[in-house]
């Protein structure tokens, strides 16, 4: 199926207005797939699919094995370089070895500068955000940002947004696990801060959970087909989020996560219903 790429919807960056597609590309476990050619078949076919479907986030790490490297091979491979947003993170100890490790995704996925470098599950931040606030001034990265997956790290989260002087939160967030709607996303908003989410399908649980059960009828309400646009669609209906991250390697699961970024969202009503649904199955 081709997709229009000019009907994926877009939020503004809040510090700066830039327009982000709300659905982006995680690459953990889907794009660490070593360093052999024959390998990169499916984040091959995704990452084309996906810039030519409009979206441009992608969201990586050295913490996730050889995906960094695997993103700036095809990232030059297939020409992207223009249009993508590149997005990865520091998670070591120290500003020394923290400039290290930034040097080095800087050649594994082939910049000069990144789109968005990230504190990787809150690791010395203050630390690293003291060296990418220098970093930022000298060109050497456009944004920065924190990120977090689990709750428990919701009070440092907040310390880093009201203090830290970022552009950018990545925090878990789906239609089971709304912790972050009670004081993180609206801190978020207040500070004009972007969020980009991860874990929106809770590493596959929701699936699992959902195997066999048909969509309800009013899903059509807000343009969705499918379990996937079902719990993507939540998620972006927030006015704190800028974009969603799911990682796939499964051109045909990329297609459907494009097409939750495509037509009408759920309003507040709706939103509660569908939690509802979902706690009530």
């Amino acid at each position: 199926m081709a997709l229009e790429r000019s009907n994926l919807l877009t939020r503004p960056i809040p510090g700066s207005g830039e327009l982000l597609p709300v659905i982006g590309l995680g690459t953990w476990r889907t794009f660490d797939v070593g360093e052999h050619p024959a390998r990169y078949a499916g984040p091959r076919a995704v990452l084309r699919l996906f810039a030519q479907g409009g979206a441009r986030v992608v969201d990586s790490s050295p913490m996730y094995g050889s995906a960094e490297s695997v993103v700036g091979d095809l990232v030059q491979e297939l020409g992207l370089g223009e249009r993508l947003f590149l997005a990865t993170k520091v998670w070591v100890q120290g500003r020394d070895q923290g400039v290290r490790q930034m040097e080095k995704s800087l050649q594994r996925l082939r910049v000069t500068c990144f789109d968005l470098m990230q504190v990787h599950n809150l690791v010395d931040w203050t630390t690293h955000l003291t060296t990418l606030r220098a970093w930022k001034e000298q060109g050497r990265v456009r944004y920065i940002g924190v990120t977090h997956y689990s709750e428990s790290a919701y009070p440092d989260l907040e310390r880093a947004i009201t203090t830290g002087d970022i552009d950018f939160l990545q925090v878990n967030y789906s239609i089971v696990s709304t912790a972050a709607e009670s004081r993180l996303l609206p801190l978020a908003q207040e500070r004009r801060v972007a969020v980009l989410v991860n874990r929106p399908f809770e590493e596959g649980g929701l699936f699992s959970r959902l195997r066999g059960r048909s969509l309800p009828l009013w899903a059509s309400e807000f343009d969705c087909a499918s379990w996937a646009q079902f719990m993507l669609k939540f998620i972006l209906s927030h006015p704190a989020v800028t974009c969603v991250i799911p990682a796939t390697d499964n051109p045909e699961h990329a297609l459907d996560d494009l097409l939750a970024g495509r037509g009408r969202l759920p309003d507040v009503a709706l939103r509660a219903k569908m939690a509802r649904y979902l706690t009530e199955l």
